[in-house]
């Protein structure tokens, strides 16, 4: 599994970066397959960017072996049309990572917004000022009651819109970036601001926000997950968006998304047991889709 690489690391000082939400189960063959992100792909990259080569089977049985452990190989970037191939080329057998050491602090901040297109307004102001978090992720009203239910993270339960935001590096350097933040939200208009004063308390951050989709499962009898990813400053318009879209089709919608790239995945709640909401549910995800293309996004 994905988290097993940092796990067989961890003892070292060392990790692996991409965290995919689902990585306690997925397979890191299974994440070259998809070139899968995480809450950290923001300023560590994704799949593609963090792995050196792998042994591959082709269909007719025969072994490849592609990269290896060189930072660089020469000729062709065999791996970048492997990682996202999605099994149609073959399958993958053994994997070489990248590994980082882990960083000397990472500090998590958890603030939260009573309007969400204050949220997103803050999320394009931190890349604008020129700040690469290690993670920054958001959740709506939601999809924070339904991760504070299940995960017990102490998440506020009084606003629409929460950002978790995570800054690495050397102590001095992340000390100036979490008020150089904390300034950048509060002109924004946060509401609430927490900041994680150890380890355990960074991870309970996270853990609410890795468990958002299974959480939200408990908020209802089925849910359609959309994924679309649009240019950052137009988050605040496509939040606007999908609130006006959730009142026209009179269907509930959580969102979670990798804010700091932009990535959006809408669930829309509805019951298929209901027939008519399953085709609601459908055209209330293709509409959303549209609006991440017209806002000169792209469908992932």
């Amino acid at each position: 599994t994905n988290l097993a690489i940092s796990q067989a690391v961890a003892h070292e000082g060392f990790y692996y970066a991409p965290d995919p939400s689902s990585q306690i189960a997925c397979s890191i063959g299974g994440n070259i397959a998809e070139n899968s992100g995480g809450v950290h792909s923001l300023k560590y990259g994704m799949t593609t960017n963090n792995v050196l080569g792998c042994e591959f089977v082709l269909i007719t049985g025969e072994i490849l072996r592609i990269g290896g452990k060189a930072p660089e190989t020469d000729g062709y970037d065999v791996m970048g049309i492997i990682t996202g191939s999605e099994g149609l080329l073959g399958v993958v057998t053994e994997v070489t990572v990248r590994i980082l050491k882990k960083p000397e602090t990472a500090r998590a901040l958890m603030v939260g917004f009573a309007e969400i297109e204050a949220a997103g307004q803050c999320v394009a102001d931190i890349i604008g000022a020129g700040i690469i978090p290690g993670g920054m992720e958001m959740m709506d009203k939601n999809a924070i009651h339904a991760a504070e239910a299940f995960v017990h993270a102490g998440y506020p339960l009084d606003v629409e819109a929460l950002l978790i935001i995570e800054l690495d590096g050397p102590k001095v350097e992340a000390d100036e970036l979490i008020a150089r933040v904390e300034k950048i939200a509060l002109g924004c208009g946060s509401t609430s601001c927490q900041i994680s004063n150890s380890e355990q308390e960074r991870l309970l951050f996270w853990a609410g926000r890795k468990a958002a989709f299974p959480a939200v499962g408990r908020m209802s009898p089925d849910y359609l997950c959309m994924d679309g990813t649009i240019p950052r400053g137009k988050l605040p318009a496509v939040l606007a968006r999908i609130r006006d879209l959730s009142e026209k089709y009179r269907l509930r919608v959580a969102n979670v998304f990798h804010a700091g790239d932009g990535n959006l995945h809408p669930l829309i709640l509805y019951d298929a047991n209901i027939p008519e909401e399953m085709d609601k549910a459908e055209a209330f995800g293709a509409d959303i889709l549209r609006a991440c293309v017209e806002m000169g996004g792209v469908l992932t």
